[in-house]
């Protein structure tokens, strides 16, 4: 059983769906599948060590200036492969901002139109190599924006199972103008009879995008979202930074307005300065591009001037060491996101880690806390209801160690990405 996982690298920052995808082909090997990680767009960045392959595809720079500057079509192919040199997408992509789709409308459907787009011989490029090289049984594609090539992949490769994962294409679509999203959905649409299964995360998502691409519900299976066990099964490092006082809310996403990490402030700087919460401390990690530097530099002003900001700490972006310890050092963790999050990972793994969680109650919360019971939901976009739940819990520790033991057991039981290999697996393979 061979298959081959494209995945799209975010630039230089930690992606959840990399890391997802990462685990995912690893876990996919360990059960006899000859499965190859390979990266689109940018290398991968992952907080465990990655299994991508070498070789790169529609290379970010390349696709771009293929774009802008049609007749770099006729430059020599071994010139233009200098742009696809790992060493230069790092080095563009190391401070580089996330992807902004609202000037990307044009790049997006000239990917989606696939050999009839401006990036047309990349597309023949990955193709011949999938169908000469590498004659997969199976290919799985991370998002269907990736996915301007399934016709000549179906034509080339016409007996080979074809995945495609959804996993958050609306955050994008909704990005683009108007006009270049209505185009968008549309070459979308056109490119699900070329797919044999859809896999989603949440009944949520797959209700969600079935009526956005029209896709046929018996071609959309729900998977559960999974992580990788192993890295919380290991020793707690001790924290000799801890106050035996101090009570930890956390804070573990992407730092952006969408990720809500300002109802978190908001609940925070409200409770804080109350009398009966002297003890409350806000811990924050996650990568900052630097387009939301202002968003974040705006919520530390709003901290400092509660003069609470020596109850503030932002812990970077962390490695999967450090995740993992600071994770168990929180009492409680919340990411309030005002967008409607297709998977949320940082809830299983603030549950892995025995820590309970507190998110709004929409998109894939709802499913995530009804099948791990290791959390409270909470009424989207109220910092009263946020407060009141993070109070209510604060007081609680016996309710809280229930939560967190709750969480940690059935996300052992029903959420390991092994089992969501075995999963992924048949739907490849059967």
């Amino acid at each position: 059983m061979k298959a081959v996982f494209l995945t799209a690298g975010a630039a230089g920052m930690y992606c959840g769906s990399c890391m997802h995808d990462n685990a995912m082909a690893k876990a996919l090997r360990q059960q006899g599948v000859d499965c190859l990680l390979q990266p689109v767009y940018t290398p991968i960045r992952t907080d465990e060590a990655s299994v991508a392959g070498d070789r790169l595809f529609f290379g970010g720079i390349h696709i771009y200036l293929l774009q802008q500057m049609p007749w770099l079509h006729w430059v020599p192919l071994p010139i233009r492969r200098l742009l696809d040199w790992k060493p230069l997408l790092e080095l563009v992509t190391r401070r580089a901002a996330s992807t902004d789709a609202k000037q990307l409308g044009d790049l997006a459907i000239s990917m989606l139109r696939g050999s009839e787009g401006r990036q047309s011989d990349e597309v023949e490029r990955l193709v011949d190599w999938l169908s000469d090289e590498i004659k997969p049984d199976a290919i799985i594609f991370s998002n269907l924006l990736i996915g301007g090539c399934l016709p000549l992949v179906r034509q080339r490769l016409p007996d080979a199972r074809l995945v495609v994962l959804l996993q958050g294409d609306d955050i994008f679509l909704d990005y683009l103008p108007e006009a270049s999203r209505a185009e968008a959905i549309r070459l979308c649409r056109e490119l699900v009879p070329t797919v044999d299964r859809f896999a989603v995360h949440s009944q949520f998502y797959a209700e969600k995008m079935g009526r956005l691409l029209s896709i046929p519900p018996d071609r959309m299976l729900v998977t559960p979202l999974s992580i990788d066990l192993r890295p919380f099964q290991q020793g707690l490092a001790e924290d000799a930074s801890r106050s035996r006082d101090e009570f930890r809310l956390g804070y573990l996403a992407r730092i952006a307005p969408e990720k809500g990490l300002h109802h978190l402030v908001e609940g925070f700087v409200r409770l804080a300065v109350q009398p009966d919460h002297q003890d409350l401390s806000l811990h924050v990690a996650g990568w900052l591009g630097e387009n939301n530097r202002s968003y974040f530099d705006d919520l530390q002003a709003k901290i400092a001037s509660a003069g609470l900001i020596d109850r503030f700490f932002y812990h970077g972006s962390p490695s999967l060491e450090e995740k993992v310890n600071l994770l168990r050092s929180f009492d409680l963790m919340s990411v309030p996101t005002d967008y409607h999050e297709p998977k949320g990972l940082f809830v299983l793994e603030s549950l892995a880690a025995g820590v309970p969680v507190i998110q709004p109650e929409h998109g894939a919360f709802p499913e995530l806390i009804a099948s791990t019971g290791g959390g409270l939901l909470v009424r989207p976009s109220d910092a009263d209801h946020l407060c009141e739940m993070i109070q209510h819990l604060k007081s609680d520790p016996m309710l809280r160690k229930q939560l967190g033991q709750t969480g940690a057991q059935r996300v052992a039981e029903r959420h390991a990405i092994e089992q969501a290999a075995k999963h992924m697996k048949q739907i490849c393979f059967d």
